[in-house]
């Protein structure tokens, strides 16, 4: 047999590929945290915050009279008659109503003043931001006398127009200081630049200054809503037809002085949270850049 047959013949050598290299066993720094350290209390906090809200859903969605801890036979019976008997449907119309031009009217307002504060100097500036941060110690039931006198004078108790005015000069002042922190984050060389093309103030603010505003008036209109549309002392006071009232004074009466209808006051307790977690659920990214960009300077 030749040389040549003999190599044919001769079995090929088994090729084997080699070991892909072991990664490096990770190490723990010294300064990290253990994961279950970080989600131990997370858990503990997520449980104590979720409890109440599974609370207030079993007693709206069960019937009366049961002590089950699962809410079935399911039931929107206790929603039915807050809506319908208890007239919360009025209700939520004056809420949404009271939230929604007092968010408007804070924002336009703390918008002009905080562009005065953020872009002019005055001789009273630092006194008037004093007093500003001065009125947030201010709690809102010493403002209930004055206001109460100047309504009446103005003919304007038992007027959604009076709790309006009443939410928005309580929001205004540290709605006021937060937009001046954000348009003193936007630099004042752009709106020079849009002088310099021909644009006088109030056009460079609305094309340069405006746009870069939004995460801020997102997270001031938001707070001022939220305020508005929990707040429970104005309402009652300035409010005495029951048409006139708000969802908190609403849940308010559901409660009486031997009873509670704990069914009911869970079920209003939903139509009253709903509307603002949907809220928040879409403006979180715009409100959490909103704050955090307001935080950096003062």
């Amino acid at each position: 047999m030749s040389v040549k047959e003999a190599t044919k013949a001769a079995p090929a050598p088994m090729r084997t590929t080699p070991e892909p290299p072991r990664p490096a066993k990770r190490h723990r720094n010294w300064d990290e945290v253990p994961r279950w350290q970080i989600y131990l209390p997370l858990g503990i906090y997520l449980l104590f915050t979720l409890i109440p809200f599974y609370w207030i859903l079993l007693f709206s969605l069960r019937p009366a009279g049961s002590t089950s801890l699962v809410p079935w036979p399911m039931t929107f019976d206790h929603f039915e008659k807050v809506w319908t008997e208890r007239s919360f449907g009025t209700y939520f119309q004056n809420s949404v109503l009271v939230g929604v031009v007092t968010l408007l009217m804070t924002t336009l307002v703390a918008l002009a003043g905080g562009y005065a504060l953020a872009r002019f100097n005055f001789r009273i500036k630092r006194a008037f931001m004093l007093g500003l941060l001065c009125s947030q110690f201010v709690p809102g039931a010493l403002l209930l006398v004055p206001l109460f006198e100047i309504f009446a004078e103005l003919q304007m108790i038992n007027s959604l127009g009076s709790v309006i005015i009443a939410e928005t000069v309580f929001q205004l002042p540290l709605s006021m200081i937060l937009i001046s922190n954000f348009i003193k984050n936007v630099p004042y060389s752009l709106e020079e630049a849009a002088w310099v093309d021909g644009c006088n103030r109030m056009t460079a603010f609305r094309i340069v200054v405006l746009p870069l505003l939004r995460p801020g008036l997102i997270a001031v209109g938001s707070f001022a809503f939220v305020h508005s549309w929990n707040h429970f002392l104005f309402a009652l006071m300035f409010l005495n037809n029951q048409e006139k009232q708000t969802i908190p004074v609403g849940l308010n009466t559901l409660m009486g002085a031997d009873s509670v209808d704990l069914g009911a006051l869970a079920a209003g307790g939903i139509i009253a949270a709903v509307p603002v977690v949907i809220v928040f659920a879409f403006i979180q990214k715009w409100l959490i850049t909103g704050f955090s960009a307001g935080a950096v300077k003062g």
